[in-house]
């Protein structure tokens, strides 16, 4: 089918209580990966590409790899813009064809972020696009987006904000970072609680590599209905090529250690999908 936008998926998640994978891909075979995860547990699923991401291969490589892997597939896919840095790259995401954007202000006060993510939502809006905004600072590194610490949302102001920008859905900070824990993260899931007792629309939670699955189930619990995987593909893919290397050093043929790495991040993704409840859930979006 067409690649279709987030916003009835994130819907649909969030009424009947899970919560869809949204899958950072940087090549072919992490797309294919993705989709082909996604059909064997029918779910619906969010391809993602980070500023970087789209500064290695442009926005309309990426357009075109997972608007074919969509029509191939059976079940939804979108495609979005994950930590969208600016208005313009926003349009340019839209322009080529992504059918959900992320404004990511959080680095900017308040007020500032509210104004900049309500320019994108207006831009968006008039193309029926979604558009996801963030309050309260996820930090780690993830590609060229860095926080220097862990910001919480403020459930007041997450209600504040969602009505002065109009966003379709929200990533807030509850104590997650992007890219790998040194040790347990304690998550702040009382306040997720409360920020889903003010806030209308679907929540997101970023920094989800490396989090165990029970506390990925207890957020999907208090209200979160989109969950990002990066760093855990991107390490799963490059730990596939290397041990296809190593067991073989005469192999020159990509697609050798190409074909083992979509193995690996489709067999990962599989597992998210099971552990956020959308498997099964792609009939009827």
């Amino acid at each position: 089918m067409p690649l279709v936008t987030s916003k009835e998926m994130l819907l649909k998640a969030q009424g009947e209580g899970y919560a869809v994978c949204a899958f950072n891909a940087e090549n072919m075979e992490m797309v294919q990966a993705i989709v082909a995860a996604a059909e064997r547990l029918s779910s619906p699923v969010i391809i993602q590409t980070t500023p970087s991401t789209v500064d290695y291969a442009g926005l309309d490589y990426f357009y075109a790899m997972a608007a074919v892997a969509a029509s191939a597939a059976s079940v939804p896919v979108a495609l979005h813009l994950d930590h969208g840095n600016s208005f313009a790259l926003a349009c340019r995401a839209i322009r080529a064809g992504y059918t959900s954007v992320m404004f990511d202000g959080s680095k900017y006060p308040f007020g500032e972020n509210a104004s900049l993510t309500a320019k994108v939502v207006e831009l968006a809006k008039a193309v029926s696009i979604p558009v996801e905004g963030e309050l309260g600072c996820v930090g780690g590194k993830e590609d060229d987006t860095e926080a220097g610490g862990s910001g919480y949302t403020v459930p007041e102001e997450a209600a504040s904000f969602v009505g002065l920008t109009g966003v379709d859905s929200l990533a807030v900070g509850i104590g997650t970072a992007h890219g790998f824990y040194a040790g347990t993260p304690v998550l702040d899931v009382r306040r997720l609680s409360q920020i889903r007792e003010l806030v209308p629309v679907p929540l997101v939670l970023h920094g989800a590599t490396g989090l165990a699955g029970e506390a990925i189930v207890e957020c999907i619990r208090r209200g979160i209905c989109k969950v990002n995987f990066a760093t855990e593909l991107r390490a799963e893919f490059t730990k596939a090529v290397r041990k296809t290397l190593e067991q073989d050093s005469a192999v020159v043929d990509v697609k050798a250690y190409g074909k083992a790495a979509r193995q690996a991040v489709m067999e990962l993704a599989m597992r998210k999908i099971e552990i956020t409840g959308s498997a099964h859930k792609s009939p009827g979006i």
